[in-house]
């Protein structure tokens, strides 16, 4: 649980004392990591829970079907049960839109300004806001200090409102179409639509290509160019896995150093 929760995908967890604290289905919860499996406190069902963490995935398939050479098997092996998670689709588009050009600490930090100011109180945090409570008190929007990216959450909180973009409909498409559709969004590029087909599209073969991605890849594969070039021959390489194989990479240094936990 701790390299899947600490790698970067979702940015409202926070570990503890032995515990994460976060939401899942927008209500609070706190996990711990048992031998036998999680310890769960809050009012989530456990369904809600598996379909966030993906139970149906076989995971010793999976990281069978990627570890394609040496590296990728180093990486599985040092790495077990690490999962992609299922996110609910406008938060993971809302938030990923304001990814953009930020490491993750500024990441975390806008996210939760938003919830705080935007959504309910859920007892000292806000839940993650909807599309109708952003709009109502749009004229707050300075207070979270999200340059740039204040129109862009705007836009997409009354595109969604209105139906321009239905996340829905969007849902229905194969890999190619969704994210398509999804870069048809202001502020939405390649990157930005990959993570979202990812992590709450469940296009599992999705490879976002960031910085720390292409220097992996022309370093252990000697594969450069373009994002696009650079994307699809990540699919090509791992398959309908891909994504998991993307997440190994991303986080291989921390990975492959002895001692050091994803958090």
């Amino acid at each position: 649980m701790d390299a899947t929760l600490g790698c970067g995908q979702a940015h409202r967890w926070v570990y503890g004392n032995g515990t994460w604290t976060g939401f899942i289905s927008n209500r609070p919860i706190r996990l711990k990591q048992l031998d036998a499996g999680l310890e769960c406190h809050g009012d989530v069902s456990r369904d809600a829970i598996h379909s966030y963490f993906r139970h149906e995935d076989d995971i010793p398939d999976i990281m069978r079907e990627i570890s394609i050479d040496g590296h990728m098997s180093r990486l599985v092996r040092s790495c077990p049960g690490m999962r992609i998670l299922r996110q609910e689709r406008w938060e993971c588009l809302a938030t990923y839109i304001l990814a953009t050009n930020v490491n993750v600490k500024r990441i975390r930090s806008m996210v939760e300004t938003v919830c705080n100011v935007f959504g309910k109180d859920l007892g000292g945090r806000g839940a993650f806001p909807t599309p109708t409570e952003i709009l109502d008190r749009q004229g707050r929007i300075g207070e979270c200090r999200l340059g740039f990216r204040d129109k862009r959450l705007i836009c997409l909180a009354d595109a969604v409102e209105s139906g321009s973009v239905d996340l829905g409909l969007i849902g229905d498409l194969d890999y190619a179409g969704c994210v398509r559709e999804l870069q048809g969004i202001h502020g939405v590029g390649p990157k930005v639509a990959d993570c979202v087909a990812l992590f709450s599209f469940d296009h599992l073969c999705a490879f976002p290509v960031d910085v720390r991605i292409s220097k992996a890849m022309e370093n252990v594969y000697g594969i450069s160019g373009s994002y696009a070039e650079v994307s699809r021959v990540g699919r090509d390489m791992f398959g309908r896995f891909a994504g998991y194989a993307q997440e190994l990479l991303y986080h291989s240094d921390h990975i492959q150093a002895p001692g050091l936990v994803l958090r």
